[in-house]
């Protein structure tokens, strides 16, 4: 039977028969996974192999998992340390409605990692060649557009507001003139895509690299010191680091209200499936509607 998440209380054991069919697959034991993050992807940490397991969340975004096994191979290949591909297994896997891919675990320090450290392995990511990356052209509006439509039994009228305003961001953004020459890009380049290892740090989630403007890995970061509660000026850190301050950039005010619908409808296809985040994306909702650009958000667990 095909894993559906139209039943919200029962969507984790849906998972977890997907991920035990997965495993069994390839040959692994899914007995006493644990679920580590369930936001844009259901991520599991078996229990009896050192390997974490990925499903993608939502029929709309089973592209990903071919792109995220791509992007791994691209940067194993050049070098820039990220986490890597279970070897020997066929990826990604397809089950029902669902995708999977595997990895080796990575032992987690516990170490937080630095703007510093991320602006070392962007500047390794952006300078390989273009050319030899066969990855997605960057279309963030594309990606909102499907993370939207496939919106979990939440209000049709904030979904239709969404889908208009990704149409007005979408005309705004195609006059966007970039300073920086494109690259391959991660696409989701905040702190919490590093992990801190006893060989240093690495690249994770590769969901949305691509090839587009170097200067979407930038925003992130300065998006965040806007809107979360960051203690330490870490776009400030980033910014030297790299060698370009995103936000003094005429080119920031659109990606920035690109960022912001991403970190705002990003869960929607999961909004009745995981009632922790409701509140928030209430919050950021209303935030979106009005213009507000000051109201403080609070990340989605």
């Amino acid at each position: 039977m095909t894993a559906s998440l139209s039943d919200g209380r029962s969507t984790r054991d849906r998972l977890r028969a997907v991920l035990g069919q997965a495993c069994a697959e390839v040959g692994l034991d899914a007995t006493g996974a644990e679920l580590i993050r369930f936001v844009n992807n259901a991520v599991f940490r078996l229990a009896r192999h050192p390997v974490v397991v990925r499903i993608v969340l939502t029929p709309g975004l089973r592209h990903r998992a071919d792109n995220v096994v791509n992007a791994a191979q691209l940067l194993s290949d050049y070098g820039v340390p990220a986490v890597e591909l279970l070897p020997d297994v066929r990826q990604p896997l397809h089950i029902g409605e669902h995708s999977a891919t595997f990895w080796q675990e990575v032992p987690d320090t516990g170490d937080e990692p630095t703007a510093v450290e991320l602006a070392d392995l962007l500047r390794q990511m952006h300078e390989i060649p273009v050319e030899d990356a066969s990855l997605p052209e960057w279309n963030p509006i594309d990606d909102l557009r499907r993370r939207i439509r496939d919106a979990e039994g939440w209000d049709p009228d904030d979904v239709e507001f969404l889908l208009r305003r990704c149409d007005d961001v979408e005309t705004r953004l195609a006059e966007v003139r970039y300073e920086l020459p494109p690259g391959v890009v991660h696409g989701d380049a905040h702190l919490g895509n590093l992990i801190t290892t006893p060989g240093g740090t690495v690249l994770c989630d590769f969901d949305t690299t691509c090839v587009g403007p170097r200067e979407w890995d930038l925003v992130p970061i300065a998006v965040g010191q806007l809107r979360f509660h960051h203690t330490v000026n870490k776009h400030e850190i980033l910014a030297e680091a790299y060698g370009f301050d995103v936000t003094r950039w005429d080119g920031f005010p659109v990606l920035r209200e690109v960022r912001e619908l991403k970190l705002t409808a990003a869960v929607l296809p999961i909004a009745r499936s995981n009632p922790n985040i409701r509140s928030e994306l209430r919050r950021r909702l209303r935030s979106v509607r009005v213009g507000d650009t000051f109201t403080r958000w609070v990340p989605y667990r």
